[in-house]
């Protein structure tokens, strides 16, 4: 994760009371964030920071693509990311998260952003993303057609050879006269 030392923010050492900063994700950040969702992408991040007071409110703007594994084929596939986030980050004793609010220590007063966004990215995708219609693996999508057809065929043969079941019909007639 050393390659991604330009996501630490010192917030005790800002300047003015906002700051601008442009993160490019790629498949490099991906790579060494290590997260299993996506796979590679090509973002970008605009992060404003605002003092107010004793907090920090950090707003992220993320706009690209990313690649992720079709749920149906495995294959790749690109999904389009645009979103817009707001924390607020304040200054404490103990590092502390509690969803919209993160505490961090006060003699650190660093941030590191690098999960966020990409935790922020993730909760963009979909749970099921699969390719448009058509546009699947086709050896991939027979194969799984092939499989399931021939697992509802061996359940059904298994209900006709099994030797109870044939008694238990007779059971039946014998109870209809």
């Amino acid at each position: 994760m050393d390659n991604l030392q330009q996501f630490k923010i010192d917030l005790k050492g800002m300047k003015g009371l906002e700051e601008a900063f442009d993160f490019n994700l790629d498949g490099n950040y991906f790579q060494n964030i290590g997260g299993e969702e996506v796979k590679d992408g090509s973002l970008h991040t605009h992060l404003d920071i605002a003092q107010k007071s004793d907090e920090f409110e950090l707003r992220f703007l993320t706009k690209g693509t990313v690649t992720v594994a079709c749920n149906l084929c495995l294959e790749d596939m690109t999904l389009p990311i645009d979103t817009c986030n707001t924390i607020v980050v304040k200054m404490g004793e103990n590092l502390e998260d509690d969803g919209d609010t993160i505490t961090i220590p006060a003699e650190q007063g660093i941030i590191d952003v690098a999960w966020l966004i990409y935790e922020f990215v993730a909760l963009e995708i979909p749970i099921r993303h699969v390719h448009e219609p058509g546009e699947c693996n086709a050896e991939m999508t027979e194969k799984i057609k092939q499989l399931s057809a021939r697992q509802a065929g061996e359940g059904e043969e298994a209900q006709q050879t099994d030797p109870r079941w044939k008694e238990l019909e007779k059971l039946k007639t014998i109870f209809k006269d």
